[in-house]
C-alpha cells in the first residue's frame, strides 16, 4: 500500500505461487481478498473527534447508519464494535484511553482488551486547532507534533511517531503517510485487504485498488483451469462466471461506486447526488450483473484471435506459456472492466474534492 507496486509485488508473489505449484496458497490469497478479517482499535478520549476519525475510515457521516455516535454511550471501561456496512467484516474497536494514574501497567491494559486480535491500533490524542490563519495553523499543528514526539522520547519510546490527522477530512494532513507505514507493517495479503477495504479519499488510493484488483484478477483466472499445464482441482464455482461476478461486485463497493456510497458522499460534500451518479459511464459501477459479466467474457472470447501473445507471456508462468482461452479472456475481460470502473471512480472523487464543501 506504500505506493503503486503494492499490487504489483502482491501480483509477483502470486506468480511465485503458481511457479512453484503452490496452488492452495494462491486460493487462499483470492479467498482473503475478497472475504477478509480487518480489526482496527482506535485508543483514546471519547471525544468527536475520535468518533468522526471511526467513520471516516469506513467512509460514513455522522448521520449515516452505522456511524459511531458522539457523545458515546458506550460504558468508560468496556469496547464499542463499529463494522464497516459494505465491508462487515473490517471493523473498527473503540477502546477507551490508557490511564493517566500512576503506576500503569501498559500488558494489563493490553491484556485486558485483547490486543493480540487487532491487525493495527491508533492512539488519539486530540486538540482543537484555534480559529485562526492557516499559516499559522500549520505552524501549530508542527509544534504540536514535536512536542508529543517528545513527550514519547522521555517516556522510553525508541521511535515514536506521530501523525497529523483531520477527521473529517482524512486526505488531508498525515493520513496518507499513516497509511503507507501500516502498508509496510502488515502482512502483505493483509495490507491490500485493508486497501480494499477503505473508502477512496485519494487519488492514489484509487490507483493502488485497481492494481490489488488486476492482481485478483490474475490469480482467478489461474485457478479458474486457464493453466493447461497444472492440474488445478477446483470447485465448479470458480470455473464459471460466478467468481467474475464476485470479484467485480467487490470492485464495485471497494471504489464507492455503487449508489448508496455515491449518495453518501454527496451529502457529505454538499453535492446533488445526480451530479456524481453521472459522472459513471461504466455500466458495471452502477450495477454488477451475472448477465453484463458473462456478456464482457463471451466478447473477450471473440476477440481472442486477436489478442496479443505478449499479454499472455507475461501474465503466465514460464512453464505454462500456453494458456487456455478461458484465463485470457477473463483476464482481458476483468481488467478491463476494472480500468473502467476505476477510471469512473477518479472522476467522481475529483469532482467531490473539486467543487464539494
Amino acid at each position: 500500500m506504500a505506493d503503486v507496486f503494492r499490487g504489483l509485488n502482491l501480483l509477483e508473489t502470486l506468480k511465485e505461487s503458481i511457479e512453484n505449484n503452490k496452488l492452495s496458497d494462491v486460493r487462499d490469497a483470492v479467498e482473503d481478498l475478497l472475504i477478509s478479517t480487518i480489526n482496527l482499535a482506535v485508543v483514546g478520549d471519547r471525544v468527536d473527534e475520535k468518533a468522526t476519525f471511526i467513520n471516516s475510515l469506513r467512509g460514513l457521516g455522522p448521520g449515516d447508519d452505522g456511524a459511531a455516535p458522539s457523545p458515546s454511550p458506550v460504558a468508560p471501561e468496556e469496547v464499542a464494535s463499529y463494522p464497516n456496512p459494505k465491508h462487515p467484516d473490517f471493523r473498527l474497536w473503540d477502546l477507551p484511553p490508557v490511564p493517566s494514574t500512576s503506576p500503569f501497567e501498559p500488558e494489563g491494559y493490553m491484556d485486558k482488551f485483547k490486543f493480540l486480535r487487532y491487525n493495527a491500533t491508533f492512539m488519539t490524542f486530540t486538540q482543537t486547532p484555534q480559529p485562526n490563519s492557516q499559516k499559522t495553523q500549520e505552524k501549530s499543528l508542527e509544534e504540536k507534533r514535536k512536542s508529543s514526539l517528545q513527550v514519547l522520547t522521555s517516556q522510553g519510546v525508541a521511535q515514536p511517531k506521530v501523525y497529523v490527522v483531520r477527521p473529517s477530512t482524512l486526505e488531508k494532513f498525515d493520513f496518507p503517510g499513516l497509511l503507507e507505514d501500516i502498508g509496510r507493517d502488515l502482512p502483505e495479503i493483509r495490507a491490500n485487504a485493508l486497501l480494499l477495504a477503505l473508502p477512496t479519499l485519494t487519488s492514489t488510493l484509487v490507483v493502488q485498488k485497481k492494481e490489488a484488483f488486476k492482481a485478483l484478477v490474475w490469480a482467478a483466472a489461474s485457478l479458474s483451469g486457464g493453466v493447461s499445464a497444472i492440474p488445478v482441482p477446483l470447485v465448479a464455482s470458480m470455473v464459471d462466471s460466478s467468481v467474475a461476478v464476485r470479484i467485480l461486485t467487490k470492485a464495485q463497493l471497494s471504489l464507492c461506486l455503487d449508489n448508496e456510497s455515491v449518495e453518501r458522499l454527496a451529502r457529505q460534500r454538499g453535492m446533488e447526488p445526480t451530479t456524481l451518479k453521472g459522472l459513471r459511464t461504466c455500466v458495471l459501477s452502477v450495477e454488477v450483473t451475472k448477465g453484463e459479466v458473462k456478456k464482457r467474457l463471451a466478447a473477450a472470447e471473440k476477440d481472442l484471435a486477436g489478442a496479443s501473445s505478449k499479454l499472455v507471456e507475461m501474465a503466465m508462468p514460464r512453464h505454462a506459456r500456453s494458456a487456455s482461452r478461458s484465463f485470457t479472456a477473463m483476464l482481458q475481460a476483468l481488467n478491463g472492466a476494472i480500468d473502467e470502473m476505476a477510471a469512473d471512480a477518479e472522476k467522481i472523487l475529483a469532482a467531490a474534492l473539486r467543487d464539494g464543501k
